[in-house]
């Protein structure tokens, strides 16, 4: 069949959940289950959430919001998505929007990394790593209290969260970057599918400065995931040969699988809608995907548990809405979705079970209105269907439903 869309402009706003899962109580933030979780709409509720172009594009339509108003004629089509998979972090979701149902949970480290895994990498990287951090550790809360100890003796600090992660943070001026990463991928390849210890994520976490309460994480950030478990939807629309490019974290998430150009990491958000932008004016870009992840809400925003700063967040993605519909042609589709929740107003600094958002918006549509609810999925089915390219392995196509 001949294609809807030329174009699909795919935004995942890391984290940003719309309401606990159905399956909610089976998940935790240490031993508090998700229930009650609602990353919006707690936003919405206890700090405000003045977002009149998402109000436009429907998403006041998807769940009652105490400060954003359903819309009689929306410019959009919407709804929320539920999650199949089992878990609840940033791969699981990304890998589940593109087609894969992952049943079998990654492994988490509530107690820390096992002595033989330390061992190993002390005696690669030949550095000695501090054993006090290793545990689930707060991201910045950690640079206060070894930072200082790092830059006095050059150890490693190693920590990990209520994810499947091994991160490093090593401050610039003690560890060089190139360390950092030569480090970060040997721990990868010793903690791969098959590994007794295989983690979704090896996180490199460089950071500057010269005293607790003054340390700043750069971004130079790398993520080195595992490939996903088959093949997804980018890979069937490589494969045929469409352009499949990535802004953000999205080539680490799928270790550059399926995707045939990557517009770089992002500095911050915002720096990310500029490089989705210059990606739309590519010359080359005719057709095809464009898949970007904003990271900041889940790694500034909501593992702080700042809901001032993942409402800002939220309004600035908004301020910059006209400009992406803008740059569309009258044959694109923007799709703006989350892969998890991390509500900040919740117990602990864990991500959430919770449904996810969908708004989308082409100048193509004719009456918008919300959709039924989904499962995440249902996104790389729509995309598949649209490019007539193989499915993934879960997923029903709404494109019949967008007029």
């Amino acid at each position: 069949m001949a294609k809807k869309f030329g174009r699909v402009h795919l935004i995942v706003m890391d984290s940003a959940g719309i309401g606990e899962a159905p399956d909610a109580n089976k998940f935790f933030n240490h031993e508090t289950p998700d229930t009650g979780s609602n990353t919006i709409g707690h936003i919405s509720e206890q700090v405000g959430l003045d977002v009149p172009n998402f109000q436009k594009l429907g998403l006041g339509n998807i769940t009652p919001l105490k400060t954003v108003a359903p819309n009689d004629k929306p410019l959009g089509y919407s709804t929320k998505l539920q999650e199949v998979s089992n878990g609840k972090d940033t791969m699981t979701g990304h890998w589940e929007i593109m087609g894969l149902d992952i049943k079998n949970p990654f492994p988490v480290y509530p107690d820390g990394f096992p002595e033989e895994l330390l061992t190993k990498i002390e005696a690669f990287s030949g550095r000695k790593i501090m054993r006090e951090p290793n545990k689930p550790y707060s991201g910045t809360q950690v640079l206060d209290d070894f930072g200082e100890r790092q830059i006095e003796t050059g150890e490693l600090i190693i920590y990990t969260s209520a994810d499947p992660v091994l991160q490093i943070a090593a401050n610039e001026a003690i560890i060089p970057l190139d360390e950092l990463y030569k480090i970060c991928e040997y721990v990868r390849d010793i903690t791969n599918i098959g590994s007794e210890w295989m983690l979704g994520r090896i996180i490199a976490r460089p950071y500057v400065g010269t005293k607790a309460g003054a340390f700043e994480r750069t971004p130079n950030r790398r993520d080195y995931a595992l490939a996903p478990f088959g093949p997804t939807v980018l890979n069937h629309l490589d494969d045929a040969g469409f352009p499949v490019i990535s802004v953000g974290k999205i080539h680490d998430i799928y270790e550059g699988q399926g995707i045939n150009k990557d517009m770089g990491h992002n500095l911050s958000d915002m720096d990310g809608v500029d490089r989705m932008l210059k990606a739309m004016a590519l010359p080359e870009f005719n057709e095809g995907l464009l898949f970007v992840n904003l990271v900041d809400f889940d790694a500034k925003y909501g593992h702080r548990r700042n809901p001032e700063g993942y409402r800002d967040a939220i309004q600035d993605l908004d301020g910059r809405l006209p400009e992406i519909m803008e740059a569309m042609r009258e044959d694109d589709i923007l799709m703006i979705t989350a892969d998890h929740g991390n509500d900040p107003t919740f117990v602990g600094t864990d991500h959430t079970r919770e449904y996810i958002p969908l708004v989308t918006f082409s100048k193509a549509f004719k009456e918008p209105k919300p959709l039924p609810i989904g499962h995440f999925a249902d996104i790389s089915a729509t995309i598949a269907d649209n490019f007539d390219v193989k499915a993934g392995e879960i997923g029903e196509s709404f494109l019949d439903e967008l007029v």
